[in-house]
């Protein structure tokens, strides 16, 4: 392109040359295979729109009962979608919840469901916990990462719990959050899953990811997250919702890649990152 040609039509012939580039997309096929070695955004979400057209557009709530509706179209979609979900983390009493939502930090749950069988056989008891040595444990929960930090906290927890609380997990959130190794989610957790105590909402990352793509929450903070959910969501919803949403981060909204045509709330979700 000649230097002397002025910028605005520079400019056309720049979207020109993007659109030849697009027509060589004639078929779905083509297209699969073509955007895959493609490394430009721009022609990929191109090449979308050549084949399904553009996204229809979303029209954002702008009224207080406006936005109220829509959680709540949300929340019945979630019950559609996910009905009877609930904790990933196998555990058979809440101690054992506690020992396990602290190990799944930083590691995924199925990982934590391979270690724990053979960990709570050799430790039946929280009295084992609290008395095995750090470096022993440690190297029992290897797999699942930081395990010299998840240790400490483990024998942490089973000692607190054995002096503070007669060796029961405590059922109020000011008291278990004095656990060490058991911050709010934790906390949520093993409240809402081992007793049904709806204490809040667990705010792991994908319930934080999917917040923000579902606008419930502007915010970036776990526990600002949270209020900003416990305000919009009915308080006997907030066990559910957590599992619901984690749920729905690992099946359908992925981080990486969201199967939004898959997805029963893509029409009320006007997220950036939406897939076509």
């Amino acid at each position: 392109m000649p230097e002397t040609i002025d910028p605005p039509r520079r400019q056309h012939y720049r979207r020109l040359g993007k659109q030849r580039e697009i027509v060589k997309f004639k078929s779905r096929e083509d297209a699969s295979a073509e955007s895959g070695q493609c490394r430009e955004p721009e022609k990929e979400f191109l090449a979308q729109v050549l084949l399904c057209g553009l996204p229809k557009a979303i029209t954002k709530p702008k009224t207080a009962a406006e936005r109220a509706a829509r959680v709540k179209k949300i929340l019945a979609i979630l019950n559609e979608m996910y009905p009877d979900v609930t904790c990933a983390l196998h555990h058979s009493n809440a101690w054992e919840l506690l020992v396990a939502t602290i190990l799944s930090a930083q590691c995924t749950d199925k990982r934590v469901n391979m270690v724990t069988p053979g960990l709570f056989k050799k430790y039946p008891t929280i009295h084992d916990f609290a008395s095995v040595s750090q470096d022993e444990l440690a190297q029992d929960i290897k797999s699942t990462g930081f395990f010299n930090n998840k240790a400490k906290s483990v024998i942490g927890a089973a000692k607190k719990i054995l002096s503070d609380f007669g060796g029961e997990v405590p059922r109020e959130i000011d008291k278990l959050l004095t656990v060490p190794g058991a911050a709010r989610k934790t906390a949520n957790v093993v409240l809402g899953t081992a007793f049904g105590i709806a204490s809040g909402v667990v705010v792991d990352t994908h319930v934080q990811r999917i917040s923000h793509r579902l606008d419930l929450t502007k915010e970036t903070e776990p526990v600002k997250i949270e209020k900003d959910l416990m305000k919009i969501v009915p308080k006997e919803r907030w066990i559910l919702f957590s599992h619901q949403i984690i749920h729905h981060g690992r099946a359908l909204c992925v981080a990486r890649n969201p199967k939004c045509g898959e997805c029963k709330l893509d029409p009320l979700c006007y997220a950036k990152d939406k897939t076509v």
